[in-house]
């Protein structure tokens, strides 16, 4: 028994040791968990648009941009897109320019740009440089700060009128502010208003530009060359007498060598012929005869100057025959040059021409207003027309409500002074007043005055262009010889609007050339003419006489 109960024990001892050496299950432990509080999303709250205009901004750009609908905002800080001066981008051409009645054409930038920093310089040399805010702040931006006293900022609806009040004055304006009123002066050489200008060089450019992107829209440049048009308007043509003679010694294209590039160079170029090419005209001769015509080769004279157009008023146009007339028509028909003044019957006679060059729509139209012992054009036989005022002033209105600007040419009494026969002038006003933009005396062997009416341009009277007039005996027996002196005018045309006259001068040498006037000459003859137009006060101004090599012509 003994024994057995030690066995037991020690059995029991085991398990008690087996259990107690066993490996314990494991007890789940309670864990500290961590809570990582979400990341806080940073969002970027996009800028509202804004458009921020710098102050020289042009007045044209400033309207299209504030009407894009883009809110205008005062910080440039706080705009997406800024409009400013840049050193690329839209091209703005500015003008310098001073009243019409001014004699300079041309000032050195080295010049402006000493007036502005306060050394006076040039032609206008201690008169302020006006111009308005905007064109102010553009310009002290590219040139700086101006000195006191060089430049005076007038409100942009006074700016001409101020101008005019103070002459001798000049101004700083943009190019889409010219008008008729001022003249445009050229900066070394380069003038917005020619057609051979260069946007690259020239010194009163300032570029624009809108950064950020944008919806606006806005045009590259304020002068689009493909929108200018210019048109030079002559006086009297009458290939005949001492000029024909002329031309057989010389050449039929003399006559035109010193001046023909202003004609080439225009669009239109205007010529105002009063007699007929007759193949029956004969040898020319010097003398006063007043039965003109022209040999048909003296045609090549009109095509080498660049006629584009050509006015039949004239009252020797029946010198010859109805023949020689029809013919005359025929001859410009076959050379593609349109004519208007005159024609085969009266309804064509008062036809105008119209044409349309850069996208400006200009109508010739002109009548002769002589009296009735002069012959006209009828229903069947061919002529000028007649001055029939109510019927040119409802064409007038109609072709200028269908946008075309007139050219209204006169041929008319020939007064011998500065001052038109007084009675010439009402058909001048009654054309003026119908809405003719430009309207021009074709009659005057003796240049005449200019005048402002209304909107239109009137200069009653622009002298010869080629014709034997070297001199003039009036009635008392006195010798004149303003004959010789010549008005060519350039009218410029863009985009719709008429900008206004550039006067080239001329005078007549050898019964035949007109050549261009000396500065000289130039000068007395403008301040004349400016005097007699009523624009300033009298001012002589002696001027040297020229020696002139004529051909030898015996006179009778």
């Amino acid at each position: 028994m003994k024994p057995l109960i030690k066995q037991m024990f020690a059995c029991l001892a085991c398990l008690v040791f087996v259990v107690a050496c066993a490996p314990s299950k494991a007890q789940p432990t309670a864990t500290s968990t961590q809570i990582i509080p979400p990341t806080a999303t940073t969002t970027n709250t996009p800028m509202p648009d804004g458009v921020w205009i710098e102050p020289g901004v042009p007045p044209p750009l400033r309207v299209l941009a504030e009407s894009s609908n883009i809110p205008l905002v005062n910080d440039a800080a706080l705009a997406t897109q800024k409009l400013g001066i840049s050193d690329s981008g839209m091209a703005w051409i500015y003008a310098l320019v001073a009243p019409f009645p001014t004699v300079t054409d041309d000032v050195l930038f080295a010049d402006l740009l000493s007036a502005w920093k306060g050394t006076p310089a040039g032609p206008f040399a201690g008169r302020p440089l006006l111009m308005d805010e905007s064109t102010l702040t553009a310009f002290t931006a590219v040139w700086g700060q101006p000195a006191a006293g060089s430049v005076r900022s007038v409100a942009a609806d006074v700016l001409l009128d101020t101008a005019w009040a103070e002459m001798p004055a000049w101004a700083i304006i943009p190019f889409e502010e010219i008008q008729p009123k001022w003249k445009v002066l050229s900066v070394d050489g380069q003038s917005p208003i020619r057609k051979d200008f260069d946007a690259d060089t020239y010194r009163l450019r300032i570029n624009f530009s809108l950064t950020g992107s944008s919806s606006i829209v806005l045009p590259e440049t304020n002068r689009d060359p493909n929108k200018l048009t210019t048109v030079v308007l002559t006086g009297v043509t009458a290939i005949v007498r001492a000029t024909a003679l002329t031309m057989e010694m010389k050449g039929v294209t003399y006559p035109g060598s010193l001046i023909r590039d202003w004609l080439r160079e225009a669009d239109i170029a205007h010529i105002s012929n009063e007699v007929t090419f007759d193949p029956e005209c004969g040898y020319p001769k010097f003398s006063s005869s007043l039965v003109l015509c022209s040999d048909p080769k003296y045609m090549d004279l009109l095509l080498d100057v660049g006629t584009d157009v050509v006015e039949v008023t004239g009252d020797h146009l029946l010198d010859r025959s109805f023949a020689a007339l029809t013919g005359t028509f025929a001859t410009y028909r076959e050379h593609g040059i349109p004519y208007y003044g005159g024609g085969v019957n009266a309804e064509e006679a008062r036809l105008p021409v119209l044409m349309e060059v850069n996208g400006n729509k200009i109508a010739f139209m002109g009548c002769n207003g002589k009296p009735e012992i002069f012959q006209k054009a009828t229903a069947t036989t061919p002529g000028p027309a007649e001055c029939d005022y109510p019927f040119f002033v409802d064409q007038i209105q109609s072709l200028k409500a269908q946008g075309y600007m007139v050219i209204f040419t006169f041929q008319h009494n020939e007064c011998y002074s500065a001052s038109p026969c007084y009675y010439v002038e009402d058909g001048f006003h009654t054309v003026a007043d119908a809405g003719a933009t430009v309207v021009s005396g074709s009659q005057a062997h003796f240049p005449h005055i200019m005048a402002f009416r209304g909107e239109s341009f009137i200069h009653y009277g622009l002298g010869n262009l080629f014709f034997d007039q070297m001199s003039y005996i009036l009635p008392d027996g006195s010798v004149i010889d303003g004959t010789r002196l010549e008005f060519l005018d350039r009218h410029i045309f863009y985009d719709g609007r008429y900008l206004g006259v550039e006067l080239l001068t001329a005078k007549l040498e050898d019964y035949a050339r007109p050549r261009p006037m000396t500065q000289e000459e130039r000068t007395a003859f403008l301040l004349d003419y400016f005097h007699y137009s009523g624009f300033i006060p009298f001012s002589p101004t002696p001027v040297p006489q020229p020696t002139v090599t004529l051909t030898p012509i015996a006179l009778p």
